[in-house]
């Protein structure tokens, strides 16, 4: 396990020449301490190892989704930077949901929760093992926000390590992903695709480990998180399965153990600067409304104060310029052959869009990482850069960022689309109201939707659900079916990254609560404006009041185990839907 080094170990008083600050030493220091270390040679650790900084490895490696099957491998490599850096690494496990599996059945409730358990669980572990740093793993979409929000709350020196992206599949010569899949079963319901065409899809879209491989919610977190500071400029888009992934894997081993030495911590880069990056990353690159969640919680864990409208404003003065799925057509891997995130990150930096002092866990500020790349040969110069896919921000594929927040009587506190298509979509049409997924997937399915209406699928909000389910199954099988300029959907829930359509999600207060939504009757005429960032019906305030009065407050959707403790615990989509109670605070 050690190698060869430098003693760090006095062989007269065996005391360990460690910082005398760090959390570790309260396990590893002193006479009393001889038990702990005891323990600790039990799994091979020796004096060299005991005089390092301790290293914690959080790993939701899993076979339950082939975005985490390969992070077993992911973690090794890690390991094998802190040890080369002179770190104790120490490789721990947690949970992971997957989306795609759980997606349209009673289990994708867990998936939000989820967020929070690995938050939950990685925190609990840094603490009560006196960990001084960490590398945190993440592979399907939750593991994201979750370490980082974890790493947030320790506030110890922190690198995180995305385990990278699936290819895309082939199917008729042409490339594909599982969101084809998902609009395939939409074909098949309206007879514009035969089930053995769907049967052949199936067994090409997901060709091997990594996580979904357009810019849905996995690789937009992993993008954000290069824009927050939180990883190393490049190390998102490298495939799961490319050499390249393994060597950032060792670089952020080496970056942890060298930023513990440092004593650099989340607290110290990250800033409301940091955030605003963020956003204007996600909204430049079509990126996942999950971000607007994850992105409210992780400010919300950081004590910045981030507001909804923040995504709004940026999207208005930032343009899209990337034409990847679910809006466009490439996907993870093509960004990584142009050079990645930082080629995007610097023609926002060029254009005055991001905040190029910001700082980063490498220590060196954001623009400093793009010369950085630049002059090791990592970032090819801009003029080398050339995709008719990847637009510049003066001849962009579109004026305005795809993220927009939408308000109005039926969403007081606001409702999230992502822009997919016309950005200057307008829609008025008759409501028709479901109560859950199911109802409103049975309607879709069965053939009843016509041009014009507008779904509504309300009690899935963090509460109701609780978990606000993502609800590719039904945005896909309405797409699927050629309704994507047509009809619109609005919920409490959330989508999935790879939902396009004038599909608007999170909208505040839920139902559950009693939201405007939970007044809503079949044939009420909604509108949907995205220049007026409207989302209303056509009701007085007084109507809405009398229903909302007149309505039966809902039973609990579960009263016992783990999902009763969330209808409990959940805040408001509005603010991230946090669970923390510090942060709810703040």
């Amino acid at each position: 396990m050690s190698q060869q080094r430098p003693s760090r170990v006095d062989s007269d008083s065996m005391e360990y020449d460690k910082d005398p600050d760090l959390p570790s030493n309260e396990v590893t220091q002193g006479a009393e301490r001889a038990p702990h270390r005891a323990m600790f040679r039990a799994m091979g650790y020796d004096d060299e190892d005991l005089a390092s900084p301790m290293v914690g490895i959080a790993n939701p490696a899993a076979d339950i989704t082939p975005c985490n099957v390969h992070l077993e491998d992911v973690a090794d490599a890690a390991y094998e930077g802190i040890d080369d850096a002179e770190g104790m690494p120490i490789e721990f496990g947690t949970i992971t949901i997957s989306d795609a599996i759980s997606m349209g059945t009673e289990g994708m409730k867990a998936s939000l929760i989820s967020r929070e358990v690995i938050a939950d669980s990685v925190e609990l572990v840094a603490f009560g093992e006196r960990m001084d740093g960490l590398v945190t793993i993440g592979g399907c979409d939750k593991n994201m926000p979750g370490m980082m929000m974890a790493a947030i709350r320790t506030d110890l020196p922190s690198v995180f390590l995305y385990g990278g992206s699936i290819m895309p599949g082939e199917h008729e010569g042409r490339e594909i992903t599982v969101q084809n899949v998902f609009e395939g079963v939409g074909a098949v319901a309206s007879g514009d695709m035969t089930e053995e065409e769907l049967d052949e899809m199936e067994r090409h879209a997901c060709p091997g480990a990594g996580s979904c491989g357009g810019m849905f919610t996995a690789n937009t977190m992993a993008s954000i998180s290069e824009a927050l500071g939180f990883a190393p400029l490049g190390s998102a888009s490298p495939p799961a399965e490319d050499q390249s992934r393994y060597v950032e894997a060792e670089r952020a081993g080496e970056l942890a153990v060298e930023a513990v030495e440092a004593g650099r911590k989340p607290s110290e880069f990250l800033t409301e600067d940091s955030f605003e990056n963020a956003i204007t990353l996600q909204v430049a690159i079509g990126g996942s409304t999950n971000a607007v969640l994850h992105l409210l919680a992780m400010a919300a864990e950081a004590g910045i104060d981030l507001e909804i409208e923040e995504f709004d404003e940026i999207s208005r003065r930032t343009p899209k310029i990337a034409n990847l799925q679910p809006g466009g057509t490439r996907v993870m891997k093509d960004l990584h052959e142009l050079g990645g995130v930082p080629v995007v990150l610097r023609r926002l930096l060029n254009a005055d869009l991001i905040h190029g002092d910001a700082m980063t866990v490498t220590g060196r500020t954001i623009a400093e990482e793009i010369d950085h790349l630049e002059d090791q040969g990592r970032l090819p110069p801009e003029e080398e850069v050339e995709a008719d896919w990847l637009y510049t921000v003066d001849e962009p594929k579109q004026e305005e960022g795809a993220i927009k927040i939408l308000k109005g009587n039926l969403a007081p506190r606001g409702g999230v689309l992502k822009v997919t298509g016309d950005d200057k979509f307008h829609h008025e049409g008759p409501a028709r109201v479901f109560e859950s997924e199911e109802d409103a997937m049975r309607y879709v399915q069965e053939g009843h939707i016509e041009s014009g209406d507008t779904l509504v699928i309300r009690n899935e909000g963090p509460r109701g659900g609780p978990g606000m389910r993502e609800m590719l199954g039904v945005t896909a099988a309405v797409v699927g079916q050629g309704h994507e300029e047509d009809v619109a959907l609005l919920t409490d829930g959330r989508f999935s990254g790879a939902t396009r359509g004038p599909m608007i999600g999170h909208v505040a207060p839920e139902a559950y609560v009693g939201g405007p939504i939970a007044a809503l009757e079949d044939g009420d005429q909604v509108t949907v404006d995205i220049p007026d960032r409207t989302l209303a019906v056509d009701l007085s305030e007084e109507e809405i009041d009398r229903r909302l009065e007149e309505r039966d407050a809902p039973d609990p959707p579960y009263t016992a185990g783990i999902l009763a403790k969330y209808v409990r615990d959940f805040g408001s989509a509005a603010n991230g839907a946090v669970t923390n109670p510090g942060a709810k605070e703040q």
